[in-house]
């Protein structure tokens, strides 16, 4: 059950930030100080994009074939391209914007992740998240389907 869990996951996530992106930016949260509330949903688009690509190499990790750098880039290139996507998506909702600058940020956020994400797994650096995410792998492997 985990596995389907982690392998569904990213798709959930995914439908919830179309949802959140066809809605208008004040209509989950909105703080007091608007210098704050911009600060805070610019840098949203750093981690929500993030987020997805993590999602999307925890779902990968599941399979028991081999996770090798071309599926970790796979990964990454998916979490991209849905930021691209979501971004055009949102130049057709009326009272949302999309611009260059939020799709460089939200890829941004995802090759941050990916950087820490392949030297942990493929460049024996940062060896505590390698053994966490090999852990995860073993575990996810080794659970009944």
């Amino acid at each position: 059950m985990w596995k389907w869990l982690f392998r569904v996951l990213p798709f959930i996530y995914m439908g919830v930030i179309w949802t959140l992106s066809s809605l208008p930016h004040n209509a989950v949260v909105e703080l007091p100080d608007s210098t704050i509330d911009r600060f805070f949903k610019e840098s949203m688009h750093l981690v929500e994009f993030a987020i997805l690509y993590v999602l999307f190499v925890l779902g990968a990790l599941t399979w028991n074939g081999s996770f090798s750098k071309k599926v970790n880039y796979i990964c990454a290139a998916i979490a991209c391209l849905y930021g691209i996507t979501d971004e055009i998506h949102q130049s057709f909702v009326p009272y949302r914007s999309a611009t260059v600058i939020d799709v460089i940020k939200d890829i941004t956020g995802v090759v941050v992740c990916w950087y820490f994400i392949d030297r942990a797994l493929f460049q024996q650096r940062f060896p505590k998240m390698g053994a966490m995410l090999r852990l995860f792998q073993k575990k996810m492997r080794s659970s009944r389907k």
